[in-house]
């Protein structure tokens, strides 16, 4: 169905928001001051840089810092505008046409042009794992060096929704940077800060960049977006990753701000000098179970492994702030599909677990549960998950290697394993869209080519009627959860300590380091 012209009022609007409403304006603060060097105790180290490749909050709430995007995701979750100053969008959908804005330096001093962006994209629907988003593209052109053009061979009812994503952004680069392979580039960006160093197991800096360009049509920050002013001289991230030594570092003063658990909360009780905010929403718990690897191709086998699964007594391990919800969406989402959902959530059954074994012929081959030692909260839960599995008559081994590890073979499927767990924090919140892309990778989806998923997903990707759409998300996801290869846990916050010396931090689902300031 071809769509009328007021069918992209909600998306145009969206994308004006930052310019059309203030943003929280916490750099009219009359003690902000300049200077001194910020400090996060940080629960990981990273790998990489390039921003094509990574999709971990440890990574994302560092390299945003550097990077930036034609359009970004504001604080409540909508795209809006960034390196972009608008976006026009034909009525049938197939045309979007950015202008940008101009100026704009790279951290190498080029001015950035359309040939970069256009460079750019066109890297991105090469390597990155998030490139299938780009399969209805005919064509992208830069007519002139302010403007950049993407043409569909059908129109798109949620492109600008995914271009704001932080998971795998689609961050501008120089173009000589972006013919360059995957991992191969220099961290060459347009934001706020540009990398000083990074000291593998130990720390990062980012330092203020001073030819900053900052998008001075807006009031304010407004998430990864809006009028971005840096007051401090360096940003750094000390690699942390046992809660204690991070408790620690705040207790010491030697961190400004740090992610503790709910255990902590109560060891500074009594400071005057330290706030202790709880922050939700923060990362939705999920298991995954692969299904291109082994034991776990039987759909059988993974449903038998989702049967077991007490999602409560995860949660109570996981020293996390929790809340029960089956769905993979918040409820306030037009696309929540919670009641709908609650077949396949903490089904708490080992007698249908063996039934499913025993109908799947298991003979007891091994089944790899693929875990890391730096979050605490996913030990814990694949722990329980382990002990579970084996009174159920599973032959179960436990694999705990760094977080990096972890992320890469959730990517790759390598080693063999077929359960792994982590938290997904941008997904639930942007809705299907940002869904996609991971859970496609880390199931193994996009090998498998299961029809129950991809067809209805299709659908959700092409269609402008909005009840087709929540229709085509609701068989995706009632495919995905039946046949287990996402089990959802519960959704979490997160707990952050912060020093009094901070000035400006807000709480959001990451961390910004611009607009804040040191007493």
């Amino acid at each position: 169905m071809k769509p009328a012209a007021s069918s992209w009022v909600y998306g145009l609007a969206a994308i004006g928001l930052a310019l059309a409403s203030p943003a929280i304006a916490q750099t009219a603060n009359p003690q902000a001051k300049k200077g001194g060097t910020l400090i996060h105790g940080h629960v990981s180290g990273m790998d990489h840089f390039d921003p094509a490749m990574f999709c971990t909050t440890v990574q994302l709430e560092t390299a945003m810092h550097m990077y930036e995007s034609l359009v970004m995701m504001g604080d409540d979750y909508s795209a809006k505008p960034m390196l972009a100053s608008k976006v026009d969008v034909a009525p049938d959908g197939k045309k979007f046409t950015f202008t940008l804005r101009q100026g704009v330096k790279f951290h190498n001093g080029k001015t950035m042009s359309s040939a970069d962006v256009l460079a750019t994209m066109q890297r991105y629907a090469k390597i990155s794992p998030n490139a299938p988003v780009f399969a209805q593209v005919s064509s992208m052109e830069a007519p002139d060096a302010n403007t950049f053009i993407i043409n569909l061979k059908e129109g798109s009812a949620v492109l600008l929704d995914v271009m704001k994503t932080p998971c795998f952004p689609m961050s501008i680069l120089p173009a000589e940077e972006a013919a360059k392979g995957a991992r191969d580039i220099t961290p060459i960006g347009t934001g706020p800060f540009r990398l000083g160093e990074l000291v593998k197991d130990s720390h990062v800096t980012f330092r203020r960049f001073d030819d900053y360009t900052a998008d001075t049509s807006a009031p304010g920050p407004d998430g990864f977006a809006g009028r971005k002013t840096v007051h401090i001289d360096t940003l750094r991230y000390n690699f942390l990753p046992e809660v204690g030594t991070r408790v620690a570092a705040m207790q010491a003063g030697t961190a400004h701000l740090a992610d503790i658990e709910v255990e902590q909360i109560d060891l500074f009780k009594g400071r005057a000098d330290i706030v202790v905010e709880k922050v939700f929403p923060g990362c939705m718990h999920t298991i995954i179970l692969r299904g291109d690897n082994g034991i776990t191709r039987d759909v059988k086998i993974r449903q038998a492994i989702a049967a077991v699964v007490d999602t409560e007594e995860m949660a109570e391990v996981s020293s996390s702030v929790t809340r029960q919800n089956a769905s993979l969406l918040y409820p306030n989402s037009p696309f929540y599909t919670g009641d709908q959902m609650k077949p396949y959530y903490n089904e708490k059954n080992p007698a249908k677990a063996r039934k499913l074994l025993q109908e799947a012929g298991y003979k007891g081959e091994k089944i790899i549960i693929h875990t890391n030692g730096v979050y605490a909260y996913m030990r814990s839960q694949m722990l329980v998950l382990e002990q579970a599995m084996k009174a159920a008559g599973m032959n179960v081994e436990m694999r705990v290697t760094d977080w990096i590890t972890n992320a890469n073979a959730l990517q790759s499927g390598e080693g063999g394993w077929n359960v792994s767990m982590t938290g997904y924090c941008s997904q639930p919140l942007l809705g299907p869209q940002q869904w996609r892309p991971l859970i496609y990778t880390h199931t193994g989806l996009t090998n498998l080519k299961d029809p129950d998923v991809d067809g209805p997903y299709g659908r959700f990707f092409t269609s402008f009627d909005i009840n087709e759409r929540k229709k085509a998300w609701l068989e995706a996801e009632t495919a995905i959860r039946s046949k287990a290869y996402l089990v959802k846990i519960s959704d979490a916050g997160r707990a952050v300590a912060i020093s009094k010396k901070v000035g400006g931090w807000q709480p959001w689902y990451a961390h910004r380091n611009w607009d804040l300031w040191l007493q």
